[in-house]
């Protein structure tokens, strides 16, 4: 008798806790953990990012110059004690504005990437657990908007909203963003639909979306972390190709696009106006791919990266 309630699998018979599960999701969790931290670009990147956050936001602080304010003593200054990234055509300081531009593209690359991310796991979900004629007009719509040209769509949509806010941008971009991830989804709620824990829970009575939210979508946990790092760099690439063109944030803000827009034509005679709202878009993108390469090798179980040891 001692024995057998000493036993995990009899204390949770008893006790109706799932003690195995618990114990089996803490484990994977150190060792996602564990092949995280032993990717050494994933972690570079993340330091990067964390970094980057902090100088967006954190940095305006350090300067006395407001990134729409201007220098009528300095223009075209080169980078000084004065204005540490140099002036623009009428005395703007440079890394005011850089920073304004970088606090920007990050907001949006962010709130893009948890939105489009949020919408894909709701549609997939829906659409692979319930099928019929939910999954029939949800796929539809997948694939009518695969076919639309986005950036085009964008790029007409937004003039309308010019002179409101920039959140406007935030909810074309996570519009145009969720659809492949959503086939994902759908295809690997088809498989756990049909798996036990999800049929016993069926049986007993669940709610369908309690089952969605409590058995199915934190099966998935890991794609849709990759994805939403993934959507980040993404969103950001566009927001500054749509601003790059005029299409994105409007003045009197600014955002890293443009930034590189307004300083193209000078980045030879001129290069502060180019250089640094430029390197730091490629950092911010390269540190975001490496977080999110990082992510996929150490929640991927068939992946060898990251927890090979050394033979000796």
């Amino acid at each position: 008798m001692s024995a057998s309630i000493t036993n995990p699998h009899s204390i949770a018979a008893l006790s109706g806790s799932p003690v195995q599960p618990l114990i089996g999701r803490s484990s994977r969790g150190r060792l996602v953990l564990r092949r995280f931290l032993r990717h050494r670009l994933s972690l570079i990147g993340l330091m990067c990012v964390m970094l980057l956050y902090a100088l967006a936001f954190l940095g305006p602080l350090l300067t006395p110059w407001g990134y729409a304010e201007q220098d009528p003593t300095a223009y075209l200054a080169p980078p000084s004690a004065q204005h540490w990234f140099g002036t623009t055509q009428i005395g703007e300081d440079v890394f005011a504005q850089t920073l304004r531009g970088l606090q920007k593209s990050l907001t949006i690359g962010l709130l893009v990437g948890v939105i489009s991310t949020g919408i894909a796991a709701v549609v997939g979900t829906a659409a692979g657990y319930f099928g019929g004629w939910v999954d029939r007009i949800l796929m539809w719509v997948v694939d009518l908007l695969l076919v639309i040209p986005s950036f085009l769509i964008i790029a007409i949509l937004s003039p309308a909203f010019r002179g409101t806010t920039w959140l406007i941008l935030v909810v074309l971009l996570a519009a145009f963003s969720w659809m492949i991830t959503a086939r994902i989804v759908r295809g690997l709620t088809l498989s756990l639909r049909e798996r036990e824990f999800v049929l016993a829970a069926r049986f007993m009575g669940v709610p369908p979306w309690r089952i969605i939210a409590r058995h199915i979508v934190p099966n998935m946990a890991s794609l849709l972390i990759i994805d939403a790092t993934i959507t980040v760099g993404t969103a950001i690439l566009t927001e500054t190709g749509l601003s790059f063109f005029g299409f994105g944030v409007q003045p009197p803000d600014v955002s890293l696009g443009t930034l590189i827009a307004s300083g193209t034509n000078s980045a030879l005679t001129f290069p502060w106006l180019f250089l640094f709202s430029g390197g730091l878009l490629a950092l911010t993108v390269l540190s975001v791919n490496f977080v999110g390469d990082g992510l996929r090798d150490a929640l991927d179980p068939t992946s060898t990266r990251g927890s090979r040891r050394r033979v000796r």
